[in-house]
């Protein structure tokens, strides 16, 4: 029988971020603040119960209205999207958390902006349908516009102006796309989408192939693939901690939708549309990566080093996508939770050292000593463990993994060297900015700010998760590996048509 968990992930931060707006959440920030975070702990129990579900009974379809594809809103709900929900919904626990210490004081609509956020990610994890996706990625977009501008400043408007304008014809580059693809295939829901694939053939199939390439560049603006993607760097250094760390997840919502459009839609069995995006992905995600590892490297704040670590995430993840095999995606869906919990808790602790370290800020200089550096710095050091991808983190995990899926499909000689040398970039990086950041410090006395419990809290949130990563690293490579398959094999909607909920 079909349930109406899949559209709670919608319908919770919808809600909840209209609350926030009127009388008397509108008027008490003690009440924001406490809905936001029950509204976060009901969204990962939900995510909690549909990754059970669908593990244990497969795909869950969700018709909105009861209106049926092609012509009504499909939810999917696979391993896939429920493992990315339930990433979402820590990361946004996280998050508010860490933000309700006083962070989402410099502005009055913070707290909805993050709800309203949550909501466009969730979404385009579960939608079934290429325009929702649009609408989605709208949705989140919208959003972030109002969030890296929280508490203005020069740099957050110029940072925002390249932002927005940069997304404003990503958008429009969108809406072409998919005019091109409803023309030729009749349908935008993606599982149609692969039905009908293989069947296009003449004039047809040439515009086909046009708007799928459209796709490319749509997604790859979005996942920040070179040469669109520096507007990463200044948008996510100029907004505020939290933001920060919750756009480390915006980034791999591009890279979700290459996976699920072209591996799900454009895949191996697409006729003359098989592969079509694989040419192209190859050398654009080998010269991401190269380009993160020399960024990093040049890195002058802690705030554009994790920045930069997010580009060589992307440009990594990239190379899984264009290897298109099981293990590949398996590899890349572990390392993607990883590196977006990783990179998240690095622009925290960055926000904390901006607080507490007077005018240096998070500038890699030699400055006086900051209150609790002990503590942080202990944080940091697991943080960078983990992203440098020393055993037995995460981090080492997701690469030990990637450079065996490599090997299996025979495209080591090229992904090796750039995995390994950004592991080496990372340490060298993450080793100078810890050192000169807590320990080789000024003499004098340090400030007597505190941290405030909340922040530690939305911290805890993610090592804990960082530790989950290790201590359930079988059972989640086995997960990801019957994502990977169920990526593969599509999505079969016959169900819907007799009643079925799955």
């Amino acid at each position: 029988m079909m349930t109406h968990l899949p559209v709670l992930p919608i319908l919770i931060p919808l809600i909840v971020g209209a609350l926030m707006l009127i009388p008397p959440f509108s008027q008490n920030k003690a009440l924001r603040r406490g809905l936001g975070t029950l509204a976060s702990v009901a969204m990962v129990a939900i995510a909690v119960l549909l990754l059970i579900e669908v593990d244990t009974t497969g795909v869950h379809l969700y018709a909105v209205g009861e209106w049926l594809p092609p012509f009504g809103i499909l939810m999917v709900v696979d391993r896939l999207s429920a493992i990315l929900l339930l990433l979402t919904s820590v990361l946004i626990l996280g998050v508010q958390l860490y933000a309700s210490s006083g962070e989402d004081e410099h502005g009055p609509f913070f707290q909805p902006l993050l709800m309203f956020q949550v909501m466009g990610i969730q979404g385009a994890f579960l939608t079934g349908d290429i325009f929702n996706l649009f609408v989605f990625f709208e949705v989140l977009l919208i959003a972030s516009y109002g969030l890296v501008i929280h508490g203005g400043g020069k740099l957050k408007t110029a940072a925002n102006v390249h932002y927005v304008i940069l997304n404003l014809a990503g958008s429009a580059l969108f809406l072409i796309a998919l005019g091109i693809l409803y023309g030729t295939f009749g349908t935008l829901n993606m599982a149609d989408m692969a039905r009908v694939a293989p069947t296009i053939e003449g004039g047809s199939l040439t515009l086909a192939r046009s708007g799928a390439l459209l796709l490319v560049v749509v997604f790859g603006l979005k996942s920040a693939m070179l040469p669109l993607q520096f507007w990463l760097p200044k948008a996510y250094s100029a907004s505020p901690a939290p933001v920060a760390a919750l756009f480390a997840i915006m980034t791999k919502v591009g890279i979700y939708s290459l996976w699920r459009v072209h591996l799900g839609v454009f895949g191996e069995n697409a006729g003359g549309l098989a592969n079509i995006a694989q040419p192209w992905i190859w050398p654009l995600a080998w010269l991401t990566l190269l380009l993160g590892i020399v960024s990093v490297m040049a890195s002058q704040t802690l705030r554009s080093l994790a920045a930069n670590l997010v580009i060589v995430s992307v440009g990594s993840l990239l190379l899984m996508v264009a290897t298109a095999t099981h293990g590949a995606t398996s590899a890349g869906l572990y390392y993607l939770i990883h590196s977006t919990l990783a990179t998240a808790l690095i622009f925290l602790i960055a926000g904390l050292v901006v607080n507490l370290r007077g005018p240096a800020e998070d500038r890699i200089v030699s400055a006086r000593a900051m209150p609790q550096a002990g503590l942080i710095g202990g944080v940091f050091f697991i943080a960078a463990l983990a992203l440098i991808g020393m055993p037995p983190l995460s981090g080492f995990i997701g690469k030990a993994l990637m450079l065996q899926a490599t090997l299996e499909a025979s495209s080591a000689d090229w992904i090796w060297p750039p995995l390994l040398i950004s592991s080496l970039a990372a340490l060298v990086a993450l080793s100078r900015a810890g050192s000169t950041l807590f320990w080789r410090t000024r003499t004098g006395k340090a400030g007597t700010a505190v941290v405030h419990p909340l922040q530690w809290a939305g911290i805890s949130v993610l090592v804990l998760a960082l530790v989950a990563l290790v201590i359930g690293a079988g059972w989640l490579t086995e997960f990801a590996e019957r994502s990977a398959t169920g990526l593969f094999q599509g999505i079969d909607t016959s169900s819907l048509m007799t009643g079925g909920g799955k």
